[in-house]
């Protein structure tokens, strides 16, 4: 998979809000660790996110609307892409699962089995699975 499959209109469209709410959630304790700017720097570069936008979002997150999805079909999605994005960088290491971890919690995913839904999100990465055999998958988990 390279970075250009990430890439579809509709994950183009959610790049910038998406990107202020990871920011958010990895600012969310008061300060970011130099392992958590080197992951938003990565994913800035994945997103195609300018550097005068990511200076923006880093400045004042708050400036950027964030609103987890109230639909469930949409916080899977952002799971998908973040799970792609740390699978398309080729570095799962502790530090970028453990801020996996914060987004899923930031996403409405319950802190009693984000670990399992994330580890499952990870597994199906692996395997290629699409969007809609994701989406099954992980429904599958919570039903």
């Amino acid at each position: 998979m390279s970075i250009s499959d990430l890439y579809s209109s509709g994950f183009r469209n959610r790049n910038r809000d998406h990107f202020a709410a990871i920011v958010r959630v990895a600012l969310s304790d008061g300060e970011m660790t130099e392992e958590e700017k080197a992951f938003l720097d990565r994913l800035a570069r994945n997103l195609d996110i300018s550097q005068e936008l990511y200076d923006q979002i880093l400045e004042n997150p708050s400036a950027f609307p964030v609103n987890p999805p109230s639909l469930y079909e949409a916080r899977l999605e952002r799971l998908f892409d973040i799970a792609r994005m740390i699978f398309v960088d080729h570095i799962e290491d502790e530090d970028e699962l453990r801020i996996m971890r914060r987004l899923s919690i930031g996403l409405g995913f319950s802190p009693d089995n984000v670990d399992l839904i994330n580890k499952k999100a990870m597994d199906l990465i692996h395997t290629g699975a699409d969007l809609d055999t994701f989406m099954e998958e992980i429904k599958r988990m919570n039903h």
